[in-house]
């Protein structure tokens, strides 16, 4: 039997509490899931508190999309449901937001998941991948996380989909990548069948219609590492890495991939709210409510 979803109230919710739909979460097509997972960040943190100041920031944001010229949220109304109390040790919180999403799931609704770390990931990768046979994961970020474990942790952060590759039914194409290690450049090569590595440093040569075309007609999982974004944009990360991408420039991967294939769920992570410097909350929030509205609107 699915979790009963235990949604927030219009002022702690997403988006701005006098929006249209603020009384009426159930009827909502898309649900914010808040999890501030922080077990395995390995330099700067703060992850823990990224949920909450992605919603928080989001009350800030006007409601009216210039870009797609509409309100994009009445098209499918939103939600969010309140964080729980994060399990230990981590494979518990992993269980735990992998029964969230799936109430979620069962409930006929999109889920977007606000973290935390990226270990989250694996969560909703693995209650879409019992859903559809030929998922494939849109991965934009600095690093290739593809460890297989890192500083005795099987579900690091640093290992985020290399755990997702786990599920057998499950291919990945990354975009932006610019840190990698050995180990991951051996298992990426091992793997070409099932991984696609777009670099940062060839951006200027990137063709989007052949970087998404994997992507087509085919179930997507979207997961949005804040660091995708170059570390002038968004120092609030644990690892704010330089050579990445603008704001805009991400914005039209998201665009172009939810035009491509299906997206059945997203995640947007590593957000480590900086006191003070609200700007990149902010921006994060604004990330967020683009994949709602590329994917539902």
């Amino acid at each position: 039997m699915s979790l009963k979803l235990d949604y927030l109230p219009a002022e702690e919710s997403f988006l701005d509490p006098v929006r249209a739909d603020a009384g009426d979460p159930a009827s909502a097509r898309a649900v914010v899931i808040p999890f501030g997972l922080e077990a395995s960040v390995s330099y700067g943190g703060g992850t823990g508190s990224g949920p909450a100041a992605i919603l928080a920031a989001s009350h800030q944001l006007e409601l009216y999309d210039d870009e797609l010229e509409c309100e994009p949220y009445l098209r499918y109304g939103v939600a969010a449901v309140r964080e729980p109390v994060i399990s230990r040790p981590v494979e518990a919180a992993l269980t735990q937001l992998q029964s969230l999403v799936e109430a979620v799931l069962d409930a006929g609704k999109f889920p977007l998941v606000l973290g935390g770390e990226h270990s989250l990931t694996v969560a909703p990768v693995r209650a879409l991948a019992a859903r559809h046979k030929d998922l494939a994961v849109l991965q934009l970020d600095a690093h290739a996380d593809l460890r297989d474990g890192y500083q005795g942790e099987r579900f690091s952060h640093a290992a985020a989909m290399r755990r997702v590759l786990d599920s057998l039914n499950v291919s990945l194409v990354s975009v932006g990548i610019r840190a990698i290690s050995r180990e991951e450049v051996e298992f990426y090569q091992a793997n070409r069948d099932r991984i696609t590595i777009h670099w940062a440093k060839d951006r200027a040569r990137w063709n989007l219609d052949a970087m998404l075309a994997p992507l087509k007609g085919r179930p997507v999982y979207l997961t949005f590492d804040i660091d995708a974004l170059d570390a002038s944009v968004m120092p609030a990360t644990g690892t704010p890495t330089p050579g990445g991408l603008s704001y805009g420039a991400a914005l039209e991967i998201v665009r172009r991939a939810c035009g491509a294939g299906n997206v059945v769920g997203a995640d947007l992570v590593e957000l480590a709210p900086i006191e003070g410097l609200h700007a990149c909350d902010y921006t994060a929030a604004a990330i967020a409510y683009k994949m709602l509205s590329y994917t539902l609107a």
